[in-house]
């Protein structure tokens, strides 16, 4: 299960990295746009995915978390990219010390609107690529909307290069 986790959190940073690389693309008004009346704009979409990365280590961590970050904490993609690494090298640091027994210890959190959960840990580490997955695809509809071409992130993608060392053009 281990060595599962290592992979998942490798391809989660290098989809990350793909996505930053696209988003690099938009100007700083694209960036902060909504792309359709009513969608959350490329910005928001990204603060968003890297807030919830740092806030799930964080818990993991035993820090009370009581915010996400805001645009004005994060005001430009170069923030934005200094969060995700920050938390993706923690994840980093994390799953080497996870032994088959902490996998399945409960998580007890409060979530940001003051409700008490309970999940257990092997969760929780597959909830926060689960959850940075499915904003990428949101994030990659935007980018089309503004007339961009985001890169391949799917996880199959990622196995192809790291099988057969065949880096796919994106």
């Amino acid at each position: 299960m281990q060595d599962d986790l290592f992979a998942l959190y490798q391809y989660n940073r290098w989809a990350t990295a793909l996505l930053v690389k696209a988003v690099r693309q938009l100007s700083p008004e694209q960036y902060g746009q909504e792309p359709v009346p009513g969608w959350t704009s490329v910005r928001d979409t990204m603060i968003h995915v890297a807030g919830a990365t740092d806030i799930w280590v964080r818990r993991l961590h035993g820090e009370p978390v009581t915010s996400r970050p805001t645009e004005l904490d994060l005001p430009t993609l170069d923030d934005v990219v200094r969060l995700f690494d920050k938390a993706h090298d923690a994840f980093d640091r994390l799953l080497p010390t996870l032994t088959p027994e902490r996998l399945t210890t409960i998580l007890a959190y409060r979530n940001l609107a003051g409700n008490d959960y309970q999940l257990p840990v092997w969760a929780v580490l597959r909830h926060v690529v689960n959850h940075a997955t499915y904003h990428r695809g949101q994030i990659a509809s935007k980018l089309k909307r503004l007339g961009f071409d985001c890169p391949d992130t799917d996880f199959a993608f990622w196995a192809i290069e790291k099988t057969e060392g065949i880096v796919i053009s994106h």
